[in-house]
């Protein structure tokens, strides 16, 4: 099962959404925002929807389709933020037959910097990737889920190639 040789993905069409879009980072001179919580704000220009975006540019340099939807799930309320979301990745999925790949894009937060796991490309550092991959053990039953956790794999087989180092 965690052989991800053979899995088959059409890479054409991928979507992203945010169950928590409103996550924002640690404000600076430089970007400066309104913070609508604690780390959170609605301007999507300083919250995890703009790493939506570069991820958006990045891949449709390499031609493949988005669709990025920046509905905010967590805003006004943060309780109810998946369920919210869980519809807008179904309608996603429900307009767009075509989709194999849909990511819900987060920014995880450790209070303990000393602990985030992280690696070095180039001279910058980069956070650690994470994977969630329901299993079919959950409710509801996610039948596709042993191939959502190959293509996991596939992508963190690559990334370590890419990236080797972790600090």
């Amino acid at each position: 099962m965690l052989n991800p040789d053979g899995i088959e993905i059409n890479k054409n069409k991928v979507g992203i959404y945010h169950t928590h879009t409103c996550e924002s980072y640690t404000p600076s001179e430089m970007y400066s925002y309104e913070m609508t919580g604690n780390f959170r704000t609605t301007d999507l220009n300083y919250s995890v929807a703009k790493v939506g975006d570069e991820l958006e540019n990045q891949l449709k340099s390499y031609n493949i389709e988005v669709v990025h939807d920046k509905t905010l799930h967590d805003y006004p309320a943060y309780n109810g933020s998946y369920s919210r979301s869980l519809l807008t990745a179904e309608g996603m999925l429900r307009t767009n037959t075509d989709m194999d790949i849909i990511f819900d894009l987060h920014r995880d937060a450790i209070a303990d910097s000393t602990y985030a796991p992280k690696v070095k490309i180039g001279e910058e550092y980069a956070s650690q990737i994470m994977f969630v991959i329901g299993s079919n053990g959950s409710n509801p039953i996610h039948s596709n889920w042993n191939a959502n956790l190959k293509f996991a794999i596939k992508v963190q087989q690559k990334a370590n190639e890419l990236y080797p180092r972790t600090i």
